[in-house]
């Protein structure tokens, strides 16, 4: 695929600008989304289009609930975020996100298209993580490396 840097619209640029700094705990991708929890609260969402949201963590994860995420998996989301949050990356035993492999303290987002596929570069002070979607087929593709994306 030949990717081109995609132009971000300003409310992307807002949430881009205040996730620098925090580190990736954990994520978790529900339906056509990945939710990134961050260590200072806050559940960063990329949706499928590269578009993004950003809220505090409880109240985010509260409204996950749907025909698809019952009551009983939000309590599981917010216990997984919890103990993420109190444990970091290091935690086990979760039972919906999947735990950061590479302590990812990010430094720059970077988004590009192929078509309608998106990918998202995290970099971060010693890893990265690399999102890549695909619309047609609904799904991510995370990669998270010890080096830069």
């Amino acid at each position: 695929m030949n990717w081109t840097e995609l132009e971000i619209s300003t409310y992307q640029h807002h949430v881009i600008e205040h996730v620098l700094g925090a580190t990736v705990l954990g994520w978790v991708v529900i339906e056509d989304a990945m939710h990134l929890l961050l260590d200072v609260g806050l559940l960063w969402t990329i949706y499928i289009n590269a578009e993004m949201s950003l809220m505090a963590q409880g109240v985010a994860i509260q409204d996950l609930e749907s025909e698809t995420v019952r009551r009983s998996e939000v309590a599981q989301l917010s216990s997984d975020a919890e103990r993420l949050i109190s444990e970091g990356r290091e935690a086990t035993e979760l039972a919906w996100f999947a735990a950061a492999p590479v302590e990812c303290t990010i430094t720059s987002v970077d988004v590009f298209a192929s078509d309608d596929h998106r990918r998202i570069l995290i970099a971060g002070e010693s890893a990265g993580i690399k999102i890549e979607t695909s619309p047609e087929r609904s799904n991510f593709a995370i990669e998270a490396s010890a080096s830069q994306p």
